[in-house]
């Protein structure tokens, strides 16, 4: 079985003046709020498995990376950063899961909406209206392969920050 961990990058700000969507930085409650999911996260996935994390290359998507790898005690250096998950549709974020190495049993998918919200709805019969920032969704996949997976998986978690608070 592969698992599949969808994260909506944490809240981001609106504070700094002509900056490019892409290089806009997390807010102080989205920092909070990232180290409350991933600590939450922490504690309920068995750290014995092959973990992988995943990000976009935005500055809010892969900041929330880095505070889930810390959390997590995974070297910063071993997040991948793939370009085309900024603002990508849900069938590219469904190419990227492909890639993934059969040796990856966890995979966590830092990026954004509408995507993260479609690809969730397309692949399970979850029905969520909107993954909220910082906002998870868990996929289990009956595989053994992420390259054989298929567009058919079953939501077993779906979890963000007000929930926990």
């Amino acid at each position: 079985m592969k698992t599949l961990y969808l994260v909506r990058h944490a809240k981001s700000s609106w504070a700094i003046e002509d900056i490019a969507d892409k290089d806009r930085p997390l807010k102080g409650r989205g920092i909070r709020d990232a180290h409350l999911i991933s600590t939450y996260l922490g504690e309920t996935i068995n750290q014995s498995l092959k973990i992988q994390l995943c990000s976009s290359s935005a500055t809010r998507a892969l900041h929330t990376a880095l505070i889930f790898a810390q959390n997590f005690g995974i070297p910063a250096g071993q997040i991948r950063v793939v370009d085309e998950l900024y603002h990508c549709e849900w069938d590219s974020i469904h190419d990227e899961v492909k890639r993934t190495d059969d040796e990856v049993d966890v995979l966590f998918l830092f990026a954004h909406n509408p995507g993260i919200t479609e690809y969730v709805n397309e692949i399970t019969d979850a029905g969520i209206e909107n993954v909220p920032t910082t906002g998870v969704v868990g996929i289990g996949f009956d595989s053994n392969s992420w390259s054989t997976i298929a567009k058919e998986g079953k939501c077993m978690l779906f979890e963000y920050p007000k929930r926990l608070k």
